[in-house]
């Protein structure tokens, strides 16, 4: 059976062609500016970092695009890094509650840093929850707790991921393997059944988005060399593909993003 698109495939697409069809219509001088500007307006995180304790409230681009107004969110691996840079996005574009997992019981400074700036900005609640993505039993309970107190969950990123390490392939120890196994495809999987499950019963639907890689797709050489990291990246791919026939009767969309190389702190 062929499994539709579901329609946040499209939504970078259509938000990129509104974002570029505004751009063009700006005038010679404003073009000008943007292009000479060696100091471009930070975005995300790296904002909420620079922020003075006087934020401004004007809203962004992003913002004025589409709302989540009401929505709750749970993300994983949400400490730094990509999952942080989706929590506050999905505060930013309104979302009620957004809930924050990762291993550490301190959240650090970044992430303190990122859910103050949303409070002076009057967005959304940001929580911090300890959790272990390995732990299938914890993180269905991490859901049903979500879910009991907001009455819904709406989204669900789950980004936590590790490297094995650049290890070739002929030396890679089947320890290290099953680590990488642990967290980047297993782990994957408890996030978005924590998710899944309180969607279902909940009766509301909902979105889960899966971080893969584009080392899911192709082989990246000779930058990295992580045999597992590869296979588990494409294994989430297919795992998205799986739980999106299955979960979209229900009203619920599986979908995934493909980053290239990303710097994180």
């Amino acid at each position: 059976m062929l499994c539709p698109l579901s329609p946040v495939t499209h939504l970078g697409r259509s938000l990129n062609t509104r974002i570029l069809s505004q751009r063009t219509s700006l005038s010679t001088s404003n073009c000008f500016r943007r292009i000479s500007s060696n100091s471009p307006a930070p975005v995300g995180v790296e904002r909420a970092l620079q922020a003075s304790k006087n934020p401004s409230n004007e809203s962004t681009l992003f913002t004025r695009e589409f709302s989540l107004a009401d929505r709750v969110a749970l993300i994983s691996g949400a400490r730094r890094g990509i999952g942080l840079e989706a929590a506050f996005t999905l505060a930013e574009a309104g979302a009620r509650a957004v809930y924050c997992v990762d291993l550490a019981q301190d959240p650090g400074e970044e992430w303190t840093k990122v859910r103050e700036f949303a409070t002076r900005m009057g967005l959304g609640s940001v929580h911090y929850v300890q959790g272990d993505v390995r732990d299938q039993a914890q993180m269905w309970k991490v859901g049903e707790t979500v879910g009991d107190r907001e009455g819904r969950l709406d989204v669900c990123v789950a980004a936590a991921g590790i490297l094995g390490g650049n290890i070739p392939s002929l030396e890679y120890t089947g320890q290290t393997f099953q680590d990488v196994v642990d967290v980047n495809l297993k782990g994957v999987l408890f996030t978005a059944q924590a998710a899944g499950r309180q969607m279902v019963r909940l009766e509301q639907g909902g979105s889960i988005i899966m971080i893969a890689s584009i080392c899911g797709s192709v082989a990246v050489e000779p930058t990295i060399f992580d045999v597992a990291y590869h296979a588990m990246k494409s294994g989430v791919l297919q795992l998205a593909r799986s739980m999106a026939c299955e979960l979209g009767p229900k009203g619920i969309r599986v979908n995934t993003v493909s980053p290239g190389f990303v710097r994180t702190r």
